[in-house]
């Protein structure tokens, strides 16, 4: 099933407030809150909106900095790229990760609390990776932009 602009207009404020009360929402929307309640139930249902979480502070939970770590593997056989991507979700400092197209297999979202503390992440896990051919870091200087929200 498709979403009109209503339903925009509720996924829009939901990806930016997702604690709004249905009665702010509905608000929001031009809607009755019981309108507007069915209409969140029915995106939950249908798999547009997919969860509600808390978005933290990097800063105040210790992990400042942010690291993106391309990862080329020895190969692209099904079972070397089963094996990396099920190692790899089990490694608690990586945020994200994506298999790529272009000159690296994978790029990894990586937190860490200083250069130090990407170093013990690097020895203890990514090095220990299986299939990796070749690994290169980068570190984030500074966050210009960051969202959460996807185009509505």
């Amino acid at each position: 099933m498709s979403i009109d602009e209503t339903d925009r207009r509720i996924l829009k404020v939901l990806q930016r407030k997702g604690r709004i009360s249905n009665a702010e929402l509905s608000e929001a929307a031009n809607l009755s809150p019981s309108a507007c309640h069915r209409r969140v139930q029915r995106l939950e249902k249908e798999g547009y909106i997919r969860d509600y979480v808390a978005l933290l502070n990097a800063r105040k939970m210790g992990v400042p900095t942010t690291v993106f770590v391309e990862i080329t593997l020895q190969t692209q056989a099904d079972e070397v790229l089963d094996a990396f991507e099920k190692a790899v979700g089990r490694i608690p400092d990586v945020l994200e990760c994506h298999l790529m197209a272009g000159s690296a297999d994978y790029l990894l979202k990586v937190v860490a609390e200083n250069t130090d503390d990407f170093a013990r992440i690097h020895r203890q896990h990514l090095a220990r990776l299986p299939g990796v051919a070749q690994m290169q870091s980068s570190f984030a200087l500074r966050t210009v932009f960051k969202t959460t929200a996807l185009p509505v």
